[in-house]
């Protein structure tokens, strides 16, 4: 089912809906809560769309795409909140980046925030190294670093940017973006983390999406690729999660 509201031309499709939980599509661009912009929030359509009071369970950037789950009574919110707050929730972005991305593994850099709510790697970006398939500092993190962790896998690399399969393992505010920006693979799109001004990160949108989510005793859920998502279909049609 597809649902397009006259307070925005975002197309939002429900992939799944029972009497606990509705699993959405965000599109690009729709805020899930109200920002400084002003600008309508999928939160406003929220009843309407879903014919009752909507549930918060977690969020997606505004840029991002992909699965949104919302529970529609609060005892399925307390179980699914728990389920993210205890990171038995398996999330799977795909994402395209700058550069080859020759190889897979772990970045294990903690996270601080920064300046302008923006956040940062809790250490020097010179400091970076990566060894046996783990990114991570070099010596100790600042005080006041969060552990953070994202599983990284390359799928298809063409015109010398990458297509990604991430999987985050913590679930910090920006990880998906800070983590890739920091050992210089930024998110094609990502004004906030990359250079915007170099001409092989524009894009027309941040260029991440969150393609499923796996809820234990809850089941799968899976948001397909948006039709402005630029791909090689062919080799990425079922990315592996």
């Amino acid at each position: 089912m597809s649902v397009s509201t006259a307070q925005s031309a975002a197309r939002i499709d429900i992939l799944s809906r029972d009497e606990n939980l509705i699993a959405l599509a965000k599109p690009s661009g729709l805020s899930v809560l109200r920002d400084r912009s002003g600008m309508a929030c999928l939160w406003d359509q929220l009843p309407e769309l879903i014919g009752g009071k909507p549930y918060q369970v977690h969020r997606i950037d505004k840029g991002t795409s992909g699965v949104l789950l919302v529970a529609r009574n609060a005892q399925a919110q307390k179980s699914l909140t728990r389920s993210f707050q205890n990171r038995s929730v398996r999330k799977f972005y795909l994402a395209w980046v700058t550069g080859r991305f020759r190889t897979g593994g772990v970045i294990d850099l903690p996270l601080r925030r920064g300046r302008k709510s923006r956040f940062r790697v809790a250490g020097q970006r010179e400091d970076i190294r990566f060894n046996k398939g783990v990114w991570h500092l070099n010596g100790a993190p600042a005080a006041d670093g969060l552990s953070s962790s994202t599983r990284v896998r390359p799928l298809l690399t063409q015109d010398g940017q990458t297509l990604l399969l991430l999987q985050p393992l913590t679930g910090r505010t920006h990880q998906l973006r800070v983590h890739l920006s920091w050992i210089g693979h930024p998110i094609l799109g990502d004004e906030l983390y990359g250079r915007p001004a170099d001409p092989a990160q524009q894009a027309g949108r941040l260029l991440l999406h969150c393609h499923r989510l796996i809820v234990p005793g809850w089941g799968v859920y899976t948001a397909p690729l948006p039709p402005d998502w630029r791909l090689n279909r062919s080799a990425t049609e079922r990315p592996r999660a």
